[in-house]
């Protein structure tokens, strides 16, 4: 980036832009409210909402009790009632204990009602492994979230989908979910000092190839750019995509990419069996099959709960060695 370029940025957290885009859509719509456990005085389990009690008071940042399905059933009624709740889950393990209010209602209320009632609901929530969370707090389960109609599913990567999402999501009639990797907090980008909404209906390529496309999304989107870059190295040329958005897919994007390069590996966090990746290479199978020159593959978490000791939660999910090695056996190398 050059210095002309850096005068219109600013160089800021996944945390802090998340925490911005909340600010903003608190001081711009006085019907939108954040709810959630801990996001009041303790500032959110990853201080993500860090100084937003103090600035707009217990009716618009709400301390929640311990009940996911509680205070996510008050977001939804909220919402039927006009106005724009951020609900905060703690982790995607506990929306579980949500998933009957998400589901059978956030999801089906407008088809239910013919269309009399929307559910202008954003719900946040943290997700994935690599912080040494154990088992009941490191899960990617977007994917399961992905094959519920009536839900957009997001899982920004960059600073500025963490900035532009939520306002998008807010601006949406609709349920929108939201998953933020938690490895991803502390990261640093630059973003631009106008940075608005963004486009939630898009996947994003970050880096054109030739040779393969690589397809992932949330912390995997960062470890797919540094095989990417290894593998550069070894004179092969992969097109990296961030998926961003996984319900809807936007398949577009994605079989333009593999129409091009003719080859694919699909990164995705979840387990393998009944997964994200399982679905995306469906669609490929269906609509890009003549394209291809060789099976697609995919890296994804081993069948097992997340571990807490870190080699084997590191050993557990994709990282850059084994999506190097998925390209290089999708390219028929030895």
């Amino acid at each position: 980036m050059s210095a002309r370029e850096k005068i219109h940025m600013t160089r800021i957290t996944y945390r802090e832009a998340i925490r911005e885009a909340l600010r903003e859509a608190l001081a711009n719509d006085p019907d939108v409210f954040l709810v959630g456990e801990d996001v009041g005085k303790y500032g959110g389990c990853y201080a993500v909402s860090m100084g937003l009690l103090e600035e707009f008071g217990e009716d618009r940042v709400r301390d929640a009790p311990l009940s996911e399905a509680g205070f996510t059933g008050a977001g939804i009624g909220a919402a039927m009632g006009g106005l724009r709740p951020i609900v905060e889950i703690m982790t995607v393990n506990f929306s579980l204990l949500a998933l009957d209010q998400i589901m059978n209602n956030a999801a089906t209320i407008r088809h239910m009602s013919g269309g009399q009632f929307n559910i202008p609901l954003v719900i946040r929530m943290a997700t994935g492994a690599g912080k040494q969370l154990a088992a009941q707090h490191s899960h990617s389960l977007e994917g399961w979230y992905a094959h519920i109609p009536g839900l957009k599913v997001l899982t920004p990567a960059t600073v500025e989908d963490a900035r532009g999402m939520l306002s998008s999501a807010l601006a949406d009639p609709d349920p929108v979910l939201i998953f933020e990797n938690a490895t991803l907090y502390n990261m640093e980008g630059w973003l631009a000092t106008d940075a608005g909404q963004v486009d939630i209906e898009r996947a994003k390529v970050y880096r054109e190839g030739k040779d393969i496309s690589i397809l992932s999304y949330g912390a995997s989107f960062w470890k797919s750019l540094d095989a990417a870059t290894k593998l550069a190295e070894q004179g092969i040329d992969a097109e990296v995509i961030d998926l961003r958005t996984l319900r809807p897919l936007d398949n577009e994007t994605i079989f333009s990419s593999v129409r091009k390069t003719h080859r694919a590996v699909i990164v995705d966090e979840g387990w393998r069996s009944g997964s994200l990746s399982a679905e995306i290479m469906a669609r490929l199978m269906e609509f890009c099959f003549y394209d291809l020159d060789a099976p697609v593959a995919r890296v994804c978490s081993e069948e097992v709960p997340i571990p807490y000791p870190k080699h084997l939660e590191n050993a557990a999910i994709p990282q850059p060695e084994k999506i190097i090695a998925a390209v290089h056996e999708v390219l028929g190398h030895d």
